[in-house]
């Protein structure tokens, strides 16, 4: 199981592309920040960007990709390996031990809440696979990273599925499709998705956080 989520996972150029497009669709669709599933901030840090995943019910995942590589945190608040469902309040045994220091002084920013975690997976720029750390789940246990590796969606049709879903929107998939295959984005296709926002506003947002490309 292990083996399958870390073989899943795109390269980190992939993967920085599809967090990408589903941060941009996201603005589209909603035009409150804070009740957006994707986002992504180019310019985080010094050389780092970072996407992030949270699903409003407790549960996130944060990516961060620099020169170095890409390190990805993943919080199950549900999991039995969360620091909250522990009596000593402590990170799971095993989470971060081997993450390369270059990779996890990343994680150092009060930002991340680099204790609210229940899976850790990393990729050097060097490397030619991803990592995780040697943890000890316990057995029917899980640590969230199949359920939110999962919100990561690679398809136009699994991404209309999921806004459908989300944010009770009934997305025409030719534009969708547009938007993965990188086609520029328009006024037009602005909206089509969303009628009911601010094209203008729309189009400031995604060139600020460099997401117009």
């Amino acid at each position: 199981m292990e083996a399958d989520v870390l073989e899943r996972l795109p390269n980190p150029v992939n993967l920085k592309r599809l967090m990408k497009i589903q941060a941009t669709l996201n603005m589209i669709l909603c035009q409150d920040e804070w009740l957006r599933y994707h986002s992504f901030v180019e310019d985080w840090n010094a050389g780092v960007s970072m996407a992030k995943i949270d699903n409003g019910a407790g549960d996130h995942l944060i990516i961060l990709f620099s020169p170095e590589g890409s390190i990805i945190k993943g919080f199950d608040h549900e999991s039995e390996l969360s620091p909250y469902a522990q009596d000593e309040h402590k990170v799971w045994e095993g989470i971060y031990d081997d993450v390369p220091q270059e990779l996890r002084s990343l994680l150092k920013n009060e930002a991340i809440e680099v204790d609210d975690v229940t899976f850790c997976i990393w990729r050097k720029n060097s490397d030619t696979n991803w990592h995780k750390g040697k943890v000890q789940i316990p057995k029917g246990e899980s640590d969230g990273s199949d359920f939110l590796l999962g919100c990561i969606f690679r398809t136009p049709d699994d991404f209309a599925a999921f806004a459908t879903d989300y944010f009770e929107l009934s997305l025409p998939l030719n534009v969708v499709a547009k938007i993965y295959d990188g086609f520029p984005i328009t006024e037009e296709m602005i909206a089509i998705l969303n009628p009911g926002c601010d094209v203008k506003e729309v189009f400031l947002e995604l060139g600020s956080l460099g997401l117009r490309e």
